[in-house]
């Protein structure tokens, strides 16, 4: 029975002493676990502070000599704005482009290299930036000055040096270029964002791309705007191409007809993804009201042998009452009104057509993300500074003939309010809700007071 108590004891003293064993390991468990996570947490903050340093080094590297090729890593997180425009507003040049170096005049268009498809296209920037608009100055009071961020891409660009190279009034006129691109890139990235939110996650549609035209040499996309300068811009793209050596001996058909311009819709799938990625994407925009009047004289005032039976035969019909048998059998003398009554039936005798089809529907500049918007207001200014800016040649500079109707006026803010006054109040109403998202993507003011 002693035996039996001593034998009870004992094992009640082992699993006194486990208990305890475990007790402190228990303990010791805590201290381990903290000093892992305190070293986890010095190695993080060290790399980060690694990461810092050597991206700083890189900038300063780059800044003293800008055609150094460097892998930069992006600094996080990402600012807002650099995913939309500060390759388009300010430029960088990281070498190895396609374009000339700045400075060094082109002798032959034929050694102009393709871009590559990693690397986009940088700007170089003209000593006479382009003057905004009336658009554009309504957002200037508005504007913050220029950023550091937006300082320094200038300088790794090589257009602005540190030891002041260029004048006053040259960097002066810099800036304000820059901030013209920039405050018209923020305007259509919120308007996009508000009424066509995640529309970049969309596919691309052959559709969609089918009125932009590809020119390889030079890596530019340039969506057709018709009367925003779209033949001029034509033949731009044919001396660019190599098809033609000077803008002046093309002709206003040879320009739409025999151009030779590919356009991005006949290429597949993965071709369009490579060149909306690594190609300038051009666009060009022209006050709505005005592009509508100029599209109209020039289709239904002139004589046309395609928009006169197409177009005018059904309008004179639908919109006309007691038409005259020679107007049902011509479509000539089409008037304003009737043929602002077409633009907004929604059962239109006829489909829509190119030249007055509103630029948010023809471009789709939400899904294609534009790397430049000009504007036809300033038309040659700012298509000679795109020019400068993707090397092409210095003899190279955009046309202003006007070559179809010569004798015509071209259509001003004046006379598209004599037209525009044709119409009432509900119609002119009727025909800003028409083209409401291209006044407001682009920056256009109200072009009557009665409109809101």
């Amino acid at each position: 029975m002693l035996l039996g108590e001593c034998s009870r004891t004992s094992r009640l003293l082992e699993a006194l002493c486990g208990r305890r064993r475990v007790m402190v390991s228990i303990m010791k468990l805590p201290c381990s676990f903290y000093c892992s996570l305190w070293f986890l947490l010095l190695l993080g903050a060290g790399s980060l502070l690694l990461l810092v340093h050597l991206q700083d080094l890189s900038d300063m590297l780059q800044q003293q000599t800008p055609g150094a090729k460097l892998m930069v890593a992006p600094r996080w997180p990402i600012p807002k704005e650099q995913s939309f425009d500060s390759a388009v507003v300010i430029g960088i040049n990281l070498g190895g482009g396609f374009h000339g170096a700045p400075g060094v005049e082109m002798s032959s268009y034929p050694s102009l290299p393709t871009p590559s498809p990693r690397q986009p296209p940088a700007f170089q920037w003209l000593p006479h930036p382009a003057t905004p608009t009336s658009g554009d100055q309504q957002a200037e009071s508005t504007r913050q000055p220029l950023t550091k961020r937006h300082r320094k891409l200038l300088l790794k660009s090589g257009s602005v040096t540190p030891s002041g190279a260029r004048s006053g009034e040259e960097d002066s006129r810099l800036q304000g270029l820059a901030q013209t691109q920039a405050s018209r890139h923020r305007l259509l990235r919120e308007v996009c964002s508000k009424y066509q939110p995640g529309v970049t996650e969309h596919p691309v549609s052959r559709r969609q791309v089918s009125r932009v035209y590809v020119e390889d040499r030079s890596g530019l996309l340039y969506c057709e705007v018709p009367k925003a300068g779209c033949s001029n811009w034509k033949r731009v793209l044919m001396v660019l191409g190599g098809s033609a050596t000077s803008t002046h001996i093309i002709a206003h058909d040879d320009a739409h007809y025999a151009n030779q311009l590919r356009r991005l819709d006949a290429f597949d799938q993965a071709g369009v993804a490579k060149h909306l990625r690594s190609y300038t994407k051009v666009l060009f925009v022209r006050e709505p009201f005005e592009r509508l009047v100029s599209a109209f004289r020039d289709k239904f005032e002139s004589p046309n042998s395609y928009y006169h039976p197409v177009f005018g035969r059904p309008i004179i019909s639908r919109y006309r009452a007691n038409a005259s048998r020679s107007a049902l059998r011509t479509g000539a003398g089409v008037t304003f009104r009737e043929f602002v009554q077409y633009l907004l039936d929604v059962r239109r005798p006829v489909g829509m057509d190119i030249h007055w089809e509103p630029v948010s529907q023809l471009c789709s500049p939400c899904l294609l993300r534009y790397d430049f918007i000009g504007k036809f207001e300033n038309l040659k200014e700012e298509a000679n500074f795109l020019l400068r800016s993707i090397g092409a040649p210095r003899n190279l500079t955009f046309p202003d003939f006007k070559d179809r109707n010569p004798k015509a006026e071209r259509t001003s803010s004046s006379i598209t309010q004599r037209y525009f006054e044709q119409l009432n109040s509900t119609e002119r109403q009727r025909a800003y809700d028409f083209y409401y998202m291209d006044y407001l993507m682009f920056n256009y003011p109200k072009p009557f007071k009665d409109l809101y």
